[in-house]
């Protein structure tokens, strides 16, 4: 059976997530730098590098409301056609800010600006790949097609260390904090704009094709998500709540984890962080496979069971200065985190009908990002400064896995039946 759009359209979809998480986990891969040039050398620099990145978070569900209104209002096409524009600008406009040297405090405020547009950006970005290829791939194949996404979206954070690491390796202090922070956000720039171009010819949703010639589009997709669909909100939640303190706190917060117990050097944990990246890649179509197999609820549980007993542990051995155990925590982490992002994304589209799908997934998702996603790297870090203990951001990750595994005992499986 062939997909429900062409396979272009549907390879444009997936792949094009590269752009979207470039784009905004450089901003986390490149703290301990950003810090310097927009904050100054002071004790606090990190940590208001870090909340920034969870200021910017907070625009995510008003993204996530607007985007997700044209989703289901327009279509997905133009949602993506426009959650794109938006962010090419704002990477180009961050590469081109003065630094804190230039004009003090102010580069701070400006940085905080743009990093709220792409948080705005972004709201509409993910969710709308993901209802997109829900509703375009096969459905014995949308677990696969759908990780495909989720591992585009890591190589897309793969190319962000790996740019920020090649930056810092081959620049000197005084030549990246002047000119050379710039060149990633360049680069993000240049990459969004020409995943614009390919967006522009893919082929809408069929179901949203569907939905308009029939005028049946929901007058309100907010409304009729929050009044008929408040279960798959709440499961939806739960989902991305897990997903997002497993990625942020368990991949990209490990850089600025190891910097600060002094286990690595920034240069160092950086290309540790661009290993980690490729085993998720490895990892995600995997267990995407395996989600259209065995389906979404067996592979929540096994994760989520993971999530509560793996993480205290391994971010005590990465504590350790020692190579091997520092690279066995931090993959065995990403591993975990690879796999909810691949089996979430389709978990959590799945909950929601098409009327008001992406206006519902985005708003569940999204809400989740902010606090488990944006929040706690910052708290993360706030609470290993205060108290020392580098157990603290693996306690973090097994708590929410401890409480959202009820959830996914009790959820129903959205996979559809396989003929036997």
């Amino acid at each position: 059976m062939a997909h429900r759009v062409s396979n272009r359209s549907i390879a444009v979809a997936a792949f094009s997530t590269v752009v979207e998480w470039y784009d905004f986990t450089l901003y986390l891969y490149f703290a301990t730098v950003l810090s310097r040039v927009f904050f100054g050398d002071g004790e606090a620099a990190l940590a208001t590098t870090l909340g920034g990145f969870a200021v910017a978070y907070l625009m995510r569900p008003v993204g996530a409301v607007v985007f997700g209104h044209i989703g289901d209002r327009k279509g997905r096409r133009p949602m993506l056609l426009l959650s794109m524009l938006v962010m090419s600008a704002a990477m180009l406009a961050t590469a081109l800010l003065p630094t804190h040297a230039q004009i003090g405090a102010a580069a701070g405020w400006l940085l905080f600006g743009l990093r709220c547009v792409m948080g705005f950006s972004v709201g509409g970005e993910y969710t709308g790949v993901i209802a997109y290829l829900l509703e375009g791939a096969r459905p014995e194949r949308r677990g696969l097609i759908a990780s495909l996404a989720a591992a585009a979206s890591e190589v897309g954070a793969l190319l962000a260390v790996g740019v920020a690491a090649l930056t810092v390796s081959l620049l000197s202090e005084a030549e990246l904090q002047s000119w050379g922070w710039r060149i990633p956000f360049f680069v993000g720039a240049a990459l969004a704009g020409a995943v614009w171009f390919a967006r522009a010819s893919m082929e809408e949703s069929p179901d949203f094709e569907r939905l308009r010639e029939a005028g049946t589009l929901a007058v309100n997709p907010l409304l009729h998500a929050l009044s008929r669909q408040r279960a798959g909100l709440l499961r939806a939640f739960a989902i991305s709540a897990f997903g997002s303190i497993t990625y942020y706190v368990g991949i990209t917060y490990v850089p600025a984890f190891l910097t600060s117990v002094g286990s690595m050097s920034e240069e160092a944990s950086l290309w540790l962080s661009t290993i980690a990246a490729v085993a998720v890649i490895l990892v995600t179509p995997l267990v995407g496979l395996l989600a259209d197999r065995y389906g979404r609820k067996p592979a929540l549980v096994v994760l989520a069971v993971l999530g509560a007993v793996l993480p205290i542990t391994l971010f005590s051995l990465m504590a350790d200065a020692a190579p091997g155990r520092v690279l066995l925590g931090a993959v065995l982490l990403a591993l975990v985190a690879g796999g909810v992002s691949a089996v979430g994304a389709i978990a959590t589209g799945e909950q929601f009908t098409e009327e008001s799908r992406a206006s519902g997934l985005g708003l569940g998702y999204t809400v989740a990002t902010v606090i488990f996603g944006g929040l706690t790297p910052w708290l993360a870090q706030v609470l290993l400064d205060r108290t020392g203990a580098p157990e603290v951001p693996g306690i973090m990750i097994a708590a929410v896995a401890i409480a959202v595994l009820p959830v996914f005992v009790t959820m129903r499986e959205t996979a559809p039946r396989r003929a036997p």
